[in-house]
């Protein structure tokens, strides 16, 4: 029997014994009854040992999407399927492979590859989508058809800044939701950015209040979702004195993130699973606006021994096109001041050859379609906020 003859009997074996959601039952109910039918079903006889050949073997085939979606469905069959397809599933620093929700919030591959994305935007509801494995031909149409969602943002503007809140839904961008993993926040120029994620990276993040970390009502935020503010990277644009002809000088300090992670045998932080916590977890939280805990300025950027700075690489004068150049091996094809290569600061002394290798790239293709090219240290949800810096306007440096 082949393998893909093999999921589909798996698949259709599953299907028949009742694997789905009731709407005239209670949630109970229908576990307990998906739990029966997988007793039933000749997967729960399976010896552990082949069990793990076969998903390996899935896990082996099917490793780009859309046809990744059937190991993302061998997790969902139960607890025991779901913790040995998570031993498998290695993570994306060593796999480059993008399977799990979490897998957003983990350092990507570590080497010269780059993960491959794109970010289409919305001129008319201020949205911005980010897919993973979108070929040149749908880029150039700006259609998403051959591309895996993987995260979307919301633009709003306030009196004295600009929120760009981040979500794993395409459709509810908003904090209330509890696809919601964070916020990018502009100080009133656009020259300075704070990335907040909705979970702490690490057991010694630092809570940040803010006026959206203060609940109002209960029906306006989820208590599924993490109310708390944790700044994962700040980041500062520079005043460009050649105006719009020349390229932007912009810095970026990760938090989270060592400086050592980019040396030989250096590690960054990985998050292991996505904590959908209760608003009791947060006691110290004002559930009511209270003017004397009011924190509405921006925090400041500041550097911090240790960290890791990424900062733009600088572009080269081309005689010929009379225009700044960088090296994007193909992947930007339309000149534009948002077009930026970033690679990380030496902490101290001259730089190495791990200084050379660029991060994160981000340039334009099309009228509303960009690329984006990341790789470890950072995250797809660290990158894609880091792009969505560039699209702000910024006052005092053009």
């Amino acid at each position: 029997m082949s393998l893909k003859s093999l999921i589909q009997e798996m698949r259709g074996e599953l299907g028949r014994k009742g694997f789905g959601f009731g709407r005239s039952r209670s949630q109970r109910v229908v576990q307990d009854s998906c739990v029966d039918a997988f007793k039933q079903s000749c997967w729960a006889t399976m010896p552990p040992e082949l069990l793990r050949d076969v998903l390996m073997r899935i896990e082996a085939s099917e490793d780009t999407w859309p046809s990744r979606k059937n190991v993302v469905a061998c997790a969902g069959v139960c607890r025991n399927w779901r913790d040995l397809v998570k031993e498998i599933v290695k993570v994306p620093q060593l796999s480059s492979k993008l399977t799990f929700p979490i897998s957003l919030k983990q350092p990507g591959p570590r080497g010269s590859s780059l993960v491959q994305c794109y970010i289409i935007r919305n001129r008319t509801n201020q949205t911005y989508h980010l897919y993973l494995g979108l070929n040149q031909a749908a880029a150039a149409s700006a259609s998403n058809d051959d591309g895996k969602f993987l995260l979307a943002a919301k633009r709003f503007r306030r009196p004295t800044c600009t929120d760009y809140i981040i979500s794993l839904n395409s459709v509810d961008v908003s904090r209330g939701s509890s696809s919601y993993l964070g916020k990018l926040r502009s100080n009133f120029l656009g020259t300075k950015f704070t990335v907040y994620d909705a979970q702490p990276t690490n057991p010694g993040a630092q809570l940040t209040r803010t006026r959206s970390t203060r609940l109002l009502s209960l029906k306006q935020v989820s208590p599924r979702v993490p109310s708390g503010n944790y700044p994962v990277s700040h980041i500062s644009y520079e005043l460009n004195v050649l105006g719009s002809r020349g390229p932007r000088r912009m810095q970026c300090v990760m938090d989270a993130i060592p400086a050592s992670a980019v040396e030989p045998g250096g590690t960054a932080p990985t998050q292991t699973e996505l904590v959908h916590s209760n608003l009791d977890m947060f006691p110290s939280f004002s559930f009511f606006r209270s003017k004397s805990v009011r924190s509405e300025s921006l925090p400041q950027p500041a550097q911090k021994e240790g960290l890791l700075v990424l900062k733009n690489k600088a572009p080269r004068w081309h005689e010929q096109l009379q225009c700044w150049c960088l090296n994007f091996n193909g992947r930007v094809t339309v000149a534009s001041v948002k077009n930026f290569q970033l690679v990380a600061a030496p902490e101290n002394g001259p730089a190495g050859p791990e200084h050379e290798n660029v991060i994160l790239q981000f340039g334009k293709v099309g009228k509303d379609v960009f690329t984006m090219d990341f790789q470890y240290p950072i995250s797809a949800f660290q990158a894609f906020t880091i792009c969505l810096s560039s699209f702000d306007t910024k006052i005092a440096c053009e």
